[in-house]
């Protein structure tokens, strides 16, 4: 019983030092030394303070400043530790209702839009922390946060075509906005 108990005590020694130290330690310094702001979380702001992650969505609900997707995790908005859908179906009186509060949020903001409202403002993405918001959510936007900030709409406008980015490698996905870099690029340009 002996001769078989000391080997296997040595292997579990070695894989514990291998797979619980030297792995992690080996791809913590790898990432740091090869992707050091991804490796933080991607972290965006000014004057060396950081104010989100380019890839968590932001709350905002000021009208100067363009909205994200809302987001169905709990207890807060877009809370990293609680990631995921509401799982509510299209017929689910629950998420019909906080739909169509989401549609009345966004009419009374802008009572002179009579556009359709774009799907993603008012419906969570899967994971509930989706930054991105599509192109025609952004552009619906325009007139309140234009409004509000006393710019020219075409100002704005221009600013929503270059924060758009395209397909990730040219096919996946679609074109899409981060609202916290547009937001950015909105205090930094207009303040």
């Amino acid at each position: 019983m002996i001769k078989h108990i000391k080997p296997a005590s040595l292997m579990l020694l070695f894989f514990t030092v291998l797979t619980g130290i030297a792995y992690p330690l080996a791809v913590t310094f790898s990432a740091q030394l090869l992707f050091p702001s991804q490796a933080n979380g991607s972290l965006l702001g000014s004057n060396e303070q950081p104010l989100g992650s380019e890839l968590i969505g932001q709350a905002f609900s000021r009208p100067e400043y363009f909205w994200g997707r809302p987001s169905a995790t709990s207890p807060v908005p877009y809370n990293g530790g609680a990631s995921g859908g509401s799982n509510h179906g299209p017929t689910n009186p629950v998420l019909i209702d906080a739909v169509q509060s989401r549609i009345k949020a966004l009419r009374d903001a802008d009572p002179s839009h009579s556009e359709a409202i774009p799907v993603d403002m008012v419906t969570a993405s899967a994971s509930g922390l989706d930054p991105h918001i599509s192109p025609a959510a952004a552009a619906y936007q325009i007139s309140r946060v234009a409004r509000a900030r006393h710019l020219s709409p075409d100002s704005v406008r221009e600013l929503v075509e270059r924060y758009t980015e395209p397909r990730q490698w040219g096919v996946l996905g679609e074109h899409r906005v981060n609202v916290l870099k547009l937001n950015l690029a909105l205090d930094q340009r207009y303040e």
